[in-house]
């Protein structure tokens, strides 16, 4: 079979159903319509420093067989996969680490396929070395200093080994159903003090407020309004500017509502605080949060435990609860290992990061059996 890779501008330039059928319906942020919106909204292209550019591989047909959710770089911004040391090490040495080749949905820290195969019966595995040559391709041709995958779900980390890149670990926090019935199951599974702590805390942050769960059509523009002031005050105190414009969430409420799960906290009818989820095939991915009030304990009821409550409710695996925060292990989120691969072209800059990938390896392994043993769950 003739294969042939594509380099394309936009996801616009993509069917929408070729593009789904590549990446399978598991995970929210890699569909069609969740990648165009950003597209559409400006929270991508422009001056933003994400340019989108998908690879696509495709048959002798003209036919696409698998894919890239690709974005040339201009920053390291919106990554979480932090790499600002190695840009210092090469633009100190001479060279241009900016742009760079990106393979990731933009701010979004949450794992999911990256080589876009196909599922099931219909997978293609011999097309991921293929994929990744043309992502090379893309970096030597054009003199970009590097190609970066972030968040790879963990059954596609060896066809990146397989194919040469440098593989780095870090470590999230993610809640694990174990079978739990009911949030009490969940509780049942803590420690006595741990339970008591935690009761308190929920108890504290509903105190005076009233929390609704909202999904589909139950989610108005009201709704979408207030949680854009929300997410503008956490952007400009966490980022210094919020990566998605408002319109990316008007979209979102229209094309996405039964794959959105947002926890609004009320004080009479006045929204004060929300937190935005998505709901995958067996995971919600908590993804933003914002308040107007400071109230103890909100952000863990909103963020964490809600998120426990519905994906219980919803049949749910996992919940995905962002980047970073140890704060979550006392919440019942466990460490887990995440992914990322890296191809450097220069062959002494590629030794230079291998080496520091080496010794960064074995800091994260303890990091993770160190906090591994003060998970809140009861022993024996």
């Amino acid at each position: 079979m003739t294969l042939s890779a594509r380099i394309h501008k936009s996801i616009g330039e993509i069917a929408a159903s070729d593009w789904d059928r590549l990446a399978g319906p598991g995970n929210p942020f890699l569909s069609h319509t969740f990648l165009a919106l950003l597209e559409e909204s400006r929270s991508v292209g422009g001056h933003s420093g994400w340019t989108p550019l998908p690879v696509v591989i495709e048959d002798e047909a003209g036919r696409p067989a698998a894919a890239l959710p690709a974005y040339l770089k201009g920053h390291s911004q919106g990554e979480y996969v932090f790499d600002h040391s190695w840009a210092d090490a090469w633009q100190r040495a001479g060279g241009d680490y900016y742009p760079k080749l990106q393979i990731s949905v933009p701010f979004t820290p949450a794992t999911g396929p990256r080589l876009l195969i196909g599922e099931g019966e219909t997978a293609r595995p011999d097309l991921a070395l293929p994929l990744l040559r043309a992502a090379e391709a893309v970096v030597d041709q054009h003199g970009l200093s590097s190609a970066h995958a972030t968040f790879i779900v963990p059954e596609q980390v060896p066809l990146f080994e397989e194919a040469g890149w440098l593989l780095r670990n870090d470590i999230q926090f993610h809640w694990e159903n174990r079978g739990y019935a009911a949030f009490a199951d969940f509780l049942a599974a803590l420690s006595s003090e741990k339970r008591k702590n935690l009761r308190k805390e929920r108890a504290k942050a509903q105190d005076g407020v009233e929390i609704r769960r909202l999904t589909g059509a139950d989610i108005k523009a009201e709704h979408w309004d207030a949680f854009w002031q929300f997410y503008q005050d956490t952007g400009a105190r966490k980022w210094g500017r919020p990566y998605l414009t408002r319109e990316a969430f008007t979209l979102m409420g229209e094309r996405m509502a039964d794959r959105i799960l947002l926890v609004m906290a009320f004080i009479g009818e006045m929204p004060v605080a929300g937190a935005l989820n998505f709901i995958g095939r067996d995971a919600l991915y908590g993804r933003y949060w914002g308040a107007v009030v400071d109230k103890p304990f909100l952000h863990f009821e909103l963020c964490y435990y809600q998120a426990i409550d519905a994906a219980i409710a919803l049949g749910l695996s996992r919940v995905e609860a962002g980047a970073q925060g140890q704060h979550k292990l006392a919440r019942g989120y466990e460490p887990v290992k995440t992914w990322s691969a890296h191809y450097i072209a220069d062959p002494n800059f590629r030794r230079a990061v291998a080496d520091f990938l080496e010794r960064e390896r074995a800091g994260v392994a303890q990091d993770q059996m160190f906090l591994g043993e003060r998970t809140p769950f009861r022993r024996g």
